[in-house]
């Protein structure tokens, strides 16, 4: 099977309408996460629950805005479908992960210390958005990374070829190949925050689990840093 950049799904309303629901564009996405981070400082099973219908809302914005209002999204959806678009939209798993893998070193990564301007400037400078609004209205995160590995690739060809004119071989001479090095970006870019794995707050461990709001493995976007 051919890879994908990202999952999507088609997701039934209450009333009958269908959506058809993919991760974020980055714009969309900066409002979703904005209101997903108040989940780590909620107190109440009723504040995380509002929360998670202020990200639905938010990602209603895109796929379906004459119901992107909290109201109407609790009254659109149930909670499968909640969860399932958020995980969507947000790259959010709300699978539960092994006991021995729930806690992890801190690494002090979090969606608001990536350097996200630097990420779409690289991207900009392929001249094919006008301004960077219309570039965060078009491309969704899985987007933008594939973008950007696809030109690193490129970037790295263009190099080995130059170098292998004058009897060089980039890669030997590297010790590893541009893949290797665009993975090990990645991994340093896109990473997990730190989590408690009894902590509720958290959105992981048994208490988590037990309130329904385990998340997992939190962000699937590979590193942020």
């Amino acid at each position: 099977m051919a890879n994908r950049v990202y999952d999507s799904e088609t997701i039934t309303l209450i009333d009958g309408r269908s959506i058809y629901v993919t991760p974020l564009k980055i714009y969309y996405l900066r409002k979703f996460m904005d209101s997903f981070n108040k989940l780590f400082t909620a107190t109440t099973e009723d504040e995380k629950l509002d929360i998670l219908l202020e990200c639905t809302a938010a990602a209603m914005g895109q796929y379906c805005p004459d119901i992107a209002t909290k109201e109407k999204v609790e009254d659109s959806l149930d909670m499968e479908g909640l969860y399932k678009i958020i995980e969507i939209a947000g790259g959010i798993s709300f699978k539960g992960q092994p006991e021995e893998d729930k806690v992890r070193e801190p690494d002090g990564s979090t969606w608001d210390t990536l350097d996200l301007v630097k990420l779409e400037s690289r991207a900009f400078l392929l001249g094919i958005w006008k301004d960077y609004h219309e570039l965060e209205t078009s491309i969704s995160m899985p987007e933008l990374i594939a973008i950007l590995e696809a030109k690193s690739e490129l970037d790295h060809a263009d190099k080995k070829f130059l170098a292998a004119i004058q009897g060089v071989d980039l890669d030997k001479e590297t010790g590893q190949s541009r893949q290797d090095e665009w993975t090990a970006m990645k991994e340093r870019v896109f990473g997990k925050p730190k989590t408690d794995p009894n902590d509720v707050t958290s959105l992981q461990g048994k208490k988590a689990a037990e309130a329904g709001f385990g998340i997992g493995m939190g962000l699937n976007y590979e590193r942020v840093e």
